[in-house]
């Protein structure tokens, strides 16, 4: 089984790390950048099965991709929020309008940001959205070349740490905002390995839960300096890493979703999303 890797997933970036989740899988990790890319890779062969956030599988099938779920993560209501600069005079949500907005677009920041504008009464095309790495978008932010940062842990707590940025909401209960994984029913993987996956994954939940320290180390890297740890050991601790076989909750999370970026114009059909493997041995 050939899973994908990004940078953005810890699940997997912890996975490769970890010895002995998929027994009898087989499993050869493939590193790449961008998550963006999940369902154009599995589409090509290069990868079976891949981890996102909620926006990905989303525009894979607006693009005409069989997308299949199979797990998702709890919810993560810290890993995402919108900063503003420390003396900006956005001061609340209804300040956002006509304002450049850092982001990766695509990914779960459009939805964020789609769900906290509504809170307004406003749209994606209230606003200005620039597409950016996080790190681009956080020298973008005190440069003053945008308004608006779409963060995620760690660098919320960084930049605002720094006094580089203010927070002006965090992603809390607006949207779920799960890490989903996910295949192509192209893929031809079977029932069997795909529920061997999940088993791994919620097996590296419950140990990641039990050695925090142990998946800090990995997710700093091997010569990190200690505030370096110390920053990934607050993430590690303040996430829920339990995993779920994918069900009917997520689906619906998911068509909500789906049903919000299709109204806010993103989408230029509304979709179905009704695709998943339950994997009822994986719990």
């Amino acid at each position: 089984m050939k899973i994908g890797v990004h940078p953005m997933n810890l699940h997997l970036r912890l996975a490769e790390h970890w010895p002995g989740l998929f027994e009898g899988l087989s499993p050869a990790f493939v590193s790449y950048a961008e998550g963006r890319d999940t369902g154009a890779l599995i589409a090509r062969g290069e990868i079976d099965i891949g981890g996102t956030g909620s926006t990905p599988p989303l525009i894979s099938q607006s693009g005409g991709l069989p997308v299949t779920y199979v797990a998702a993560s709890a919810p993560r209501p810290a890993n995402g929020a919108l900063l503003v600069a420390p003396r900006s005079t956005v001061t609340g949500i209804a300040d956002l309008r006509g304002r450049k907005v850092a982001m990766i677009d695509g990914s779960f920041h459009t939805y964020l940001l789609a769900r906290t504008l509504e809170q307004a009464g406003m749209q994606l095309a209230d606003v200005t959205r620039v597409e950016m790495s996080p790190a681009r978008s956080r020298a973008a932010l005190i440069a003053g070349e945008v308004d608006v940062w779409v963060a995620m842990a760690p660098q919320i707590d960084l930049a605002i740490a720094a006094g580089e940025a203010r927070l002006l909401t965090l992603c809390g209960s607006t949207i779920p905002n799960r890490s989903v994984f996910w295949t192509l029913g192209t893929a031809g993987l079977p029932d069997a390995a795909i529920g061997g996956f999940v088993q791994g994954l919620v097996r590296l939940g419950r140990e990641v839960s039990a050695d925090p320290d142990r998946a800090a180390h990995i997710l700093a890297g091997p010569r990190a300096e200690a505030a370096t740890f110390a920053q990934w050991s607050k993430v590690v601790a303040g996430r829920d890493w339990t995993i779920f076989p994918a069900d009917a909750t997520l689906i619906a999370e998911q068509q909500a979703e789906a049903d919000t970026l299709f109204q806010h114009g993103d989408f230029a059909q509304a979709l179905t999303i009704s695709t998943f493997i339950p994997a009822p041995d994986a719990a």
